[in-house]
């Protein structure tokens, strides 16, 4: 049986969180880098890419055995989660599901503000990102920050509940890469339950291996990273997860 493929590089937040997935539950796959947003016969705008991924974003994952192709990192995540019977990350039982899910909706117009607002200036300072749109997802992220805070860490270890599910792999994509261990965007001490919740995380299963691109980068801060910069450390983690995969079952 053909391995599974995963369209995308370790500097994306959402491909981090389905290849934590993969590397947590020892699941064999093969890797696939896409340069996101370009034309070229290698990039997410190609329309081989879009062929299989109309809406142009990774990951994206391929079945090589049946042909099944699927995007969007959150619904990835589920289809892994249930067709391989990983319960634990994602729960069988409906109300434990549906805070899982919760987050999942959540996620988007919230957490996932935070690479907009932090990441993607400081990765992309050539694309001169309107002062109004980094301003409104900054914002969006400080929302996001309180209510998690205030709501499901005040209440339990993780997202969904005592346990860590794929809601914390995919809230830990966007918010555990701006902590001064990574890239030092942002001060999360404001946040108790959060930056608790964040150390949590840090300790769990497979996290350094997924984080290799990040810790290579280090603090951008002060000084941004170039785009060959950006492009270094993603080779370093490719390579670092694909000897790794190699090692797992299918």
């Amino acid at each position: 049986m053909a391995s599974l493929i995963v369209h995308g590089v370790p500097l994306s937040q959402p491909v981090r969180a389905v290849l934590w997935a993969l590397v947590r539950k020892r699941k064999a796959f093969n890797l696939s880098p896409k340069v996101p947003g370009s034309p070229a016969e290698d990039g997410t705008r190609h329309p081989s890419f879009l062929a299989m991924n109309p809406g142009g974003t990774m990951p994206c994952i391929e079945e090589p055995d049946t042909g099944f192709v699927l995007g969007e990192s959150n619904a990835i995540l589920c289809y892994l989660a249930r067709t391989n019977g990983w319960d634990d990350l994602y729960p069988e039982d409906p109300r434990a599901a549906a805070k899982v899910d919760w987050y999942l909706h959540f996620h988007h117009q919230s957490v996932r503000q935070a690479s907009i607002g932090y990441i993607a200036p400081a990765f992309r300072q050539d694309l001169q990102i309107p002062e109004h749109i980094v301003g409104g997802a900054k914002a969006a992220t400080e929302y996001a920050l309180g209510a998690l805070d205030s709501g499901p860490l005040a209440k339990s270890r993780f997202i969904g509940g005592d346990g860590l599910t794929i809601a914390d792999l995919a809230a830990y994509g966007d918010l555990g890469q701006l902590r001064p261990e990574f890239t030092n965007l942002y001060d999360f001490s404001k946040y108790a339950n959060v930056q608790r919740w964040l150390d949590d995380m840090m300790q769990a299963d497979g996290h350094d291996d997924v984080h290799v691109a990040l810790a290579e980068l280090g603090d951008i801060s002060v000084v941004g990273p170039t785009v060959a910069r950006l492009g270094e450390v993603n080779a370093i983690a490719i390579k670092a997860l694909v000897q790794q995969a190699a090692g797992f079952a299918d």
